[in-house]
């Protein structure tokens, strides 16, 4: 049997120097917030990163459970790193702004939904997501999910993927609001692991608690077991994210 050659993208015209050039520049935007973001926050540890919705509004029970959770965690001494706009992200980051530890705020340049609130300690703007979601997972020692969107699910689906697949190290994933999460967990229950897409025990990677104080007691629980300061595996595991 003859190969014959084949042409790819018939039809497509040729990228221009140009183009070429304005790609090949991408590379240095990347690389620059990936190294302001490294030597903001390394420093930050331990750190808990807080997800919702940006279109909760301020008189919204979420709003405040929010402050809540987030200034008993910074109380407790964790750094709280929120997506830096407005709803459950101000939210978060008003109560560490109003707790005793750094209020962080990793922002996204957006055409709609995303304005940088005004309680941050240390805020950090990017152009892209890949770039930022890796700061939300690189320095946190726990998740705490609020009710949210297409975005909060991302960043959900993204540190169970992680955690699942051994490229970071195992931390509290804990989703707030029982009535919100419980139908999605019930699907995973029902629906993946019937169909074998993932295993029961993946639903163990995850928590639903209300309480603030609850929630900082799982946190603590879990770390009272391996300590904070990452063992060498879970070290080289965070330094290759």
């Amino acid at each position: 049997m003859t190969k014959t050659n084949k042409i790819l993208h018939p039809g497509l015209n040729p990228v221009n120097d140009t183009q070429l050039t304005r790609e090949s520049w991408k590379i240095f935007q990347i690389m620059a917030e990936f190294v302001e973001g490294f030597e903001r926050l390394v420093k930050i540890s331990p750190s808990v990163s807080i997800f919702g919705s940006a279109r909760t509004e301020t008189d919204h029970p979420y709003y405040q459970l929010t402050v809540d959770i987030a200034r008993t965690l910074s109380d407790a001494g964790f750094s709280i790193v929120s997506g830096g706009g407005p709803g459950i992200m101000e939210a978060a980051n008003k109560g560490a702004y109003e707790g005793k530890s750094p209020s962080v705020g990793l922002n996204i340049q957006l055409p709609h939904e995303q304005s940088g609130n005004g309680f941050q300690d240390i805020s950090l703007t990017f152009r892209h997501f890949f770039s930022r979601k890796v700061m939300f997972v690189k320095y946190a020692s726990a998740y705490v999910v609020m009710p949210g969107g297409f975005g909060t699910l991302d960043e959900l689906a993204e540190i169970l993927t992680l955690v699942q697949t051994g490229k970071t190290r195992k931390i509290p994933i804990i989703l707030v609001h029982r009535p919100f999460w419980e139908g999605l967990i019930e699907w995973i229950k029902n629906t993946m692991v019937t169909e074998g897409t993932v295993n029961p025990e993946d639903l163990d990677l995850m928590q639903i608690i209300d309480k603030p104080e609850e929630i900082l007691e799982a946190i603590f629980k879990h770390y009272e077991e391996v300590g904070f300061e990452p063992s060498h595996e879970d070290a080289e595991k965070i330094a290759l994210l």
